[in-house]
């Protein structure tokens, strides 16, 4: 049984990965850079999991408003400022970031990266569950994915901004952004309450639509790109 959750729980991630890889069909980045850049998103599970601890002996507050500090802080600003900062500091500068759809890919398999040590602690060592690891590979897998993808566009629209103004703009719409959705998304899953089931499931679509619409602008402008270079 270990063994098959470990799979079930490694599955998900990987296989957004290699569907964000090929969807990036000219001058792919490096496979070693996204390698890395998977594992630095794991790695960084340890320090966000002190931090969130750190930050939850603060939650002291009662009624909806547990669930609220516990979803936009402990887990919204904590996780995705280490993702961010992973891909500033590892990514943001190099060479091959050259294209506005690299951005959301290192955001996206970085995003992977975390989510996949999350969903092995919770699906193998937490809920020794079958359904808690189908769950998480239709929900928080790819919710963290399309985090990734809004934190990459943004981060992308900062890069490669015309003026200042704009580059300092995205650049912080990048990390509220991101922070934010995640923020709703884990609140209405924590207040357990199945009159919001609803509400979850048309922020759900919400989130798959306009960041698969961002995904699509960068792709069909990489292909333009690549048809006039042809």
């Amino acid at each position: 049984m270990f063994f098959n959750l470990l799979i079930l729980s490694i599955t998900p991630g990987l296989a957004l990965i290699i569907i964000i890889y090929f969807l990036d069909k000219h001058d792919k980045e490096p496979v070693l850079l996204l390698i890395k850049l998977f594992f630095y998103g794991v790695i960084i599970s340890l320090p966000v999991i002190f931090f969130e601890k750190i930050l939850m002996r603060f939650n002291m507050f009662s009624g909806f408003l547990s669930p609220l500090y516990t979803a936009f802080v402990v887990a919204g600003f904590t996780e995705e400022f280490f993702k961010r900062f992973v891909v500033l500091s590892k990514a943001y500068k190099l060479k091959e970031y050259n294209e506005r759809f690299d951005g959301i890919v290192y955001a996206v398999v970085v995003s992977l990266g975390f989510a996949t040590l999350e969903n092995i602690l919770y699906v193998v060592f937490n809920y020794h569950s079958y359904e808690a690891g189908i769950t998480r590979a239709m929900f928080s897998v790819p919710g963290h994915m399309l985090f990734g993808i809004n934190m990459g566009y943004f981060l992308s629209l900062s890069k490669f901004a015309n003026t200042k103004i704009q580059q300092k703009h995205y650049f912080l719409i990048s990390l509220f952004s991101p922070i934010i959705l995640h923020g709703l998304f884990n609140f209405l899953i924590f207040v357990q309450a199945y009159l919001l089931l609803p509400v979850f499931m048309l922020f759900y679509i919400f989130l798959i639509i306009s960041n698969t619409k961002k995904l699509n602008y960068f792709y069909r402008e990489k292909r333009k790109i690549i048809k006039i270079g042809n």
